[in-house]
């Protein structure tokens, strides 16, 4: 027989669990603040506000920091941050030439990491790595802060086995890759709740709950690595797709590039991580005869401003501007976020060209969007990665109001 009390019940806890995050959320994009300015920002009554910040601060998620006069009268304000040690995560970045392994506190702060740049090994052979260095750094926590770690975050790209041909790779044993369910078998030899997503969305995740998302809830999200990644920030939260793929512009048909170095692609179009990608590039200043066999060979070619990076930089926005373009035009977003594994100038670089390519081929009543340098460079894989147990832990998703939102938290747990 039903219970409308049940109902009701069930309602109240998501409504208080979302509202615990929805404060949260407010500490952290406003680093400290009193219970009247939570208040404020929350659109919660002052009754409310305080009951959930005692039951943050039991949680050791808050502490307070000191005290500030609220106008002319009354006692000082208390002011509220959020706690660095009141969570811990870990993030494992895979790639097809590198493992990373990080642990994150609740404030965004890598505090170890274990970097393997290699190519990536078959799956059982990964496994063995990353719970090794998932030990070493969870060997830096003390006891009590262990009970803190709420799961380890695995983002890698899909489909490793796909794309070969375009990445200049040896197929060797990336096929291996691709019914192997890394985050299930982690999980299983960790002992630890594992949270997963392709790369593109874990390093969204990152600018949303850490980086951008401290001022926007909906953004496009570009991170130039090896190959072009994206995520899409939609009302605070990312949009996945069916699959997991939503956003994943590399895969994009785009003319063939028009660089000497440029491939001869397989049918009428290419794909557009052949042209917008530090793949590409790398394949470029190797055209040059140029050194480019790491990411700091990259880096220090764009610092000398070499002519094959300035080259490279006219086709990859060539090919990337009209992806943005018709993106924009399907999502409706306000903004892009634009990042990539090296620095050196480049980003503010790609950042200047699309600017002025998107406002060229700016359709009538349709402008330029605000195009917004990414927060983390090559820290934007390993803080992806352990930003996932964390953002769905602590995110106010809207997800957590719906009714079914107890069981796909579960179903996120058990992956």
């Amino acid at each position: 027989m039903h219970n409308p009390r049940a109902g009701r019940g069930r309602n109240s806890i998501r409504l208080r669990r979302y509202n615990e995050r929805l404060l949260l959320q407010a500490l952290r994009r406003g680093g400290q603040a009193s219970k009247a300015d939570l208040a404020r920002a929350t659109g919660l009554t002052n009754t409310a506000v305080g009951t959930i910040i005692q039951a943050l601060e039991e949680a050791g998620l808050i502490e307070f920091t000191g005290r500030r006069a609220e106008g002319q009268r009354g006692q000082p304000a208390s002011l509220i941050r959020l706690n660095p040690k009141g969570a811990f995560a870990i993030g494992v970045r895979l790639d097809r030439d590198s493992i990373e392994t990080a642990l994150l506190d609740f404030g965004g702060h890598i505090l170890a990491r274990r970097v393997h740049h290699r190519v990536l090994p078959p799956p059982q052979e990964a496994l063995a790595i990353v719970a090794a260095d998932v030990d070493a750094v969870l060997a830096t926590l003390g006891d009590s802060e262990r009970r803190r770690l709420t799961g380890i975050g695995v983002a890698q790209p899909y489909n490793l086995g796909a794309w070969l041909r375009e990445l200049d790779m040896a197929e060797a044993h990336f096929h291996d890759w691709d019914d192997y369910d890394f985050a299930y078998e982690l999980g299983e030899a960790s002992g630890l709740p594992v949270f997963s997503e392709n790369d593109g969305n874990a390093a969204a995740i990152a600018e949303l709950f850490h980086g951008c998302g401290q001022d926007r809830d909906d953004f496009l999200y570009i991170f130039l690595g090896p190959v072009i990644g994206c995520g899409i920030a939609l009302d605070g939260d990312c949009l996945r797709g069916t699959q997991g793929n939503a956003g994943d512009i590399a895969v994009m048909p785009v003319p063939a590039g028009r660089l000497a170095s440029s491939p001869r692609p397989a049918g009428a179009w290419d794909l557009l991580l052949s042209r917008a990608s530090l793949h590409a590039l790398a394949r470029h200043l190797r055209h040059w005869g140029a050194a480019a066999e790491s990411l700091d060979d990259l880096a220090e070619c764009v610092r000398q401003r070499h002519p094959a990076v300035e080259e490279w930089l006219d086709d990859c926005v060539d090919a990337l501007a009209p992806v943005l373009r018709a993106s924009l035009c399907l999502l409706d977003l306000p903004a892009v976020v634009v990042d990539a594994d090296i620095d050196a100038g480049l980003v503010d670089a790609l950042i200047q060209r699309l600017r002025r390519a998107l406002a060229a081929n700016a359709p009538e009543a349709r402008g330029v969007p605000e195009l917004v340098r990414g927060s983390f460079g090559s820290d934007a894989g390993a803080i992806g990665a352990a930003s996932l147990p964390l953002f769905f832990n602590f995110s106010p998703r809207t997800e957590i109001l719906r009714r079914d939102a107890h069981r796909s938290e579960e179903m996120h747990h058990e992956q």
